[in-house]
């Protein structure tokens, strides 16, 4: 079973609330409960008038059935043999008969004899026209948004034609329905949609243009961090998820029985990896990292894709230059690969500069004292050196700064034990955190203590038992070496390349507090 701090009660959803008794109603907050009672008057009238506009639809859509079963189409065999092909495919194709499978994204309809279909195959959207009797079937009539279609037709141009590539247009001489879709798609999902309603149909909104572009863009992401750190000669590493160990503090961990012992999901894969340095040199991995953390704010999940690399033999500032140098490579060949993706989710995204802007965490506090970005904002409290910057002030400091800012040299209390601390002054750490513009840390790294006696004094300072850590502790004794890391959170920064404002709208299935299903 997990266990996570439950001393937090989650806040109630719409569709808790409508399954509540008005006794259970009455325990709830009353702000809550009239938020909730006003959300559920409105979803009922509209089911009410859903309702009222299906049964009228249902008897005109019963005539035209009527009329439509003595309709019959037909494969025309005298029509050259059609290529089979994907709509990302098409340039090639113009004027050539081509055979299409996909989803109905929308459909249009211009009078009782022609039938307009923008046809989704997961690579692309094209237009596609019916006429005549093919539009004229039962299942032309009863013809619903997302039904499957297998389409034949010649692609030719039309310069009113939208979609993958604007201008081109399926005129289809036959199709045949593969999987249909009920009427109760149209109400699924509105523009009106709460966030409940639309995470709880997670697995439609997805199809949508915007939610389906996300999901390519962040394939072609991670295939871009891939690229780069293959192109520098790293090796990519498994590390397992399930552990026995912590790495960044018992407050966010996840527990579960492990066959009869305490075992955790990982909160990081940076001391696995710190073991495969002597083995392969520099080397990362792209796995899911969980914290339970009760933070209910834009950029928080509990399961996050972790992109954590180490690299031997390296100081802090051959550190610093790889994390800048892994950031601004990877958005120039998304920008480069992705220009359509780019176009369509963030037209305004400009190309990285170097070098990055780089600040000490006392001169972070020092700005923020400067600009009157407080601790405490309702009392006006200002930061002091040993005060954790939260994630409000920290991105409303580089908001006003508005470029990357490596932001370095935190004291040791602050940062994990096996931080390594700087030599000029041994209460900081050579640590840092990359903040970015609209969405704030990204990146956390750090040089690794790479002495065994330093590292053993550390686990008694945070009261750790170091036994079950022996294998990270052998690295020291077994030839160590200077080396550091960092692990970069990827939905944060698809965020940022993407401009997508929550962090929830870039994961498949996004989980955090209060969130574990579909």
């Amino acid at each position: 079973m997990m266990e996570v701090n439950k001393d937090e009660p989650s806040v109630t959803t719409l569709e808790e609330f409508m399954g509540m008794s008005l006794e259970e109603r009455s325990n709830l907050p009353k702000a809550r409960v009239k938020k909730l009672t006003r959300l559920e008057a409105e979803l009922k009238r509209k089911e009410e008038k859903a309702a009222q506009i299906a049964a009228k639809a249902e008897e005109e859509t019963r005539r035209r059935l009527e009329a439509a079963s003595l309709v019959k189409i037909e494969l025309d065999k005298n029509l050259p043999t059609p290529i089979e092909c994907k709509i990302r495919d098409l340039k090639p194709m113009l004027g050539k008969r081509i055979l299409i499978y996909g989803w109905v994204h929308h459909l249009r309809w211009d009078g009782k004899r022609l039938l307009f279909i923008e046809l989704r195959d997961g690579t692309g959207f094209l237009q596609s026209v019916l006429t005549e009797d093919l539009c004229a079937t039962v299942d032309a009539i009863t013809l619903k948004r997302e039904s499957s279609v297998k389409l034949y037709g010649t692609l030719a141009e039309d310069a009113r034609a939208k979609g993958t590539f604007n201008g081109y247009e399926l005129k289809v001489d036959y199709w045949e329905l593969i999987g249909s879709s009920p009427a109760e798609i149209e109400n699924i999902l509105t523009k009106e949609s709460n966030v409940d309603i639309l995470l709880n149909n997670r697995h439609l909104v997805i199809r949508g243009t915007r939610a389906s572009s996300i999901l390519r863009a962040r394939s072609l992401i991670t295939q871009c961090f891939r690229e780069h750190f293959f192109g520098e000669g790293y090796v990519e590493l498994s590390p397992p998820t399930l552990v026995d160990t912590q790495c960044e503090g018992g407050s966010t961990l996840f527990k579960l029985d492990y066959f009869g012992s305490e075992g955790y999901l990982t909160q990081s894969s940076q001391m696995y990896l710190e073991t495969g340095i002597p083995a392969v040199g520099d080397c990362f991995c792209i796995l899911p990292s969980y914290r339970a953390e009760l933070s209910s704010t834009r950029r928080h999940l509990a399961e996050f894709h972790h992109i954590e690399a180490e690299c031997p033999f390296i100081d802090f500032e051959g550190l610093l230059d790889r994390v800048e140098n892994l950031v601004v490579d990877v958005c120039a060949r998304f920008m480069e690969k992705g220009a359509d993706l780019v176009q369509t989710l963030n037209p305004d995204l400009k190309p990285l500069k170097r070098p990055f802007k780089r600040m000490d965490y006392t001169e972070a506090v020092q700005y923020c004292r400067e600009h009157n970005i407080y601790k405490d904002e309702e009392n006006k409290i200002h930061f002091e050196i040993g005060d954790d910057i939260p994630e409000a002030p920290e991105r409303k400091m580089t908001d006003m700064i508005g470029e990357p800012i490596l932001l370095c040299r935190f004291p040791a209390e602050m940062k994990s034990f096996y931080m390594k601390k700087c030599p000029e002054d041994p209460t900081l750490t050579e640590s840092v955190d990359l903040l970015m513009p609209g969405v704030g840390e990204i990146v956390g790294g750090s040089m690794r203590i790479d002495s065994e006696e330093e590292l053993l004094a550390a686990y008694e300072r945070e009261e750790m038992d170091p036994r079950p850590y022996y294998w990270f502790t052998e690295q020291r004794k077994y030839g160590t070496c200077p080396h550091g890391g960092y692990g970069l959170g990827l939905e944060r920064f698809c965020c940022y390349l993407l401009n997508v404002y929550h962090i929830r709208d870039v994961c498949l299935y996004p989980r955090y507090r209060g969130r574990i299903e579909p």
